[in-house]
């Protein structure tokens, strides 16, 4: 995530109470039940118009209230880069060329939401001076030689990563696991690490509870496992979780919490971090 321009809606306002219904009414006619399938419509859909530029229906509500639906942004992200290299591959380009092209997809359908945040944490890290200095550096939106390097780091190692792999079956798995764990694993620093400044992007977002961030990470291992096989999504859950933790105690550390652009920096780290592992098992 980045500090970049973005905004949140109000929540709307709290739905009437339903009036008493029928002990005969079908479970899927009840009220809560519809009530359910809105709120999980709504938070899926404020998940993909926050984590993408598709075109979605614009919902209300803050960002953080939606944890429990990351993962399906981050499945349709790994979605569309697994469906860029098989195309690229079938029509016979080599496997270095389709994973910098499915990287490159999976770049310009999220606007470089998170590759913005971690190469501007690399450059606050860069920066001399106290905690006040280096979130101000952060806030700066020019790229720094830190970030600059930061990013053309990160590229490498996920391109590599997916050539590496080389099958299209298996690249698919990997993309999906890393994209789906990485979005997973936001929620758990959003409910448990202090924020870092009074205002920002991670301010709006607001913060969300220990249950939806739980949930976030249960359906993100569901997905990965379907992706990958469960000893793989294992790995790849446990390389994302050590990332988090990593890249969330250096925030600790140097900013005194996190802001959009940490969590734009957790989401790569995880994602080159699981991508590395899943090499291994292949």
């Amino acid at each position: 995530m980045s500090e970049a321009n973005q905004s949140f809606p109000d929540e709307p306002d709290d739905e009437p109470a339903a009036n008493g219904a029928s002990a005969q009414v079908p479970p899927h006619e009840r009220p809560g039940f519809g009530a359910g399938l809105a709120a999980w419509r709504r938070d899926v859909f404020l998940a993909l118009g926050f984590f993408t530029r598709l075109p979605i229906p614009a919902v209300s509500g803050h960002l953080g209230n939606a944890a429990r639906a990351f993962p399906f942004a981050g499945l349709i992200v790994g979605l569309i880069g697994a469906l860029v290299y098989f195309v690229a591959m079938e029509i016979g380009l080599s496997g270095l060329l389709a994973a910098l092209l499915a990287v490159a997809a999976t770049g310009i359908v999220t606007g470089a939401l998170h590759e913005d945040g971690w190469a501007d944490v690399c450059d606050a890290l860069g920066a001399r001076g106290g905690v006040e200095r280096r979130l101000e550096v952060l806030r700066d939106s020019r790229l720094g030689s830190y970030g600059g390097l930061a990013l053309i780091f990160s590229t490498s190692i996920k391109v590599a990563a997916i050539a590496n792999l080389g099958a299209p079956e298996l690249v698919a798995g990997a993309l999906i696991a890393a994209h789906t764990l990485a979005r997973g694993v936001l929620p758990l620093v959003m409910a448990r690490m202090p924020l870092a400044r009074n205002n920002g992007l991670a301010v709006d977002a607001g913060r969300p509870s220990i249950t939806a961030a739980n949930w976030s990470l249960i359906i993100a291992l569901i997905i990965a496992v379907v992706a990958v096989a469960p000893v793989a999504a294992l790995v790849a859950l446990l390389a994302a979780l050590a990332a988090t933790w990593a890249v969330a105690k250096l925030a600790q550390a140097k900013f005194g919490g996190y802001t959009g652009d940490v969590l734009g920096a957790v989401e790569q780290v995880a994602e080159m971090a699981i991508l590395v592992n899943l090499i291994t098992l292949t």
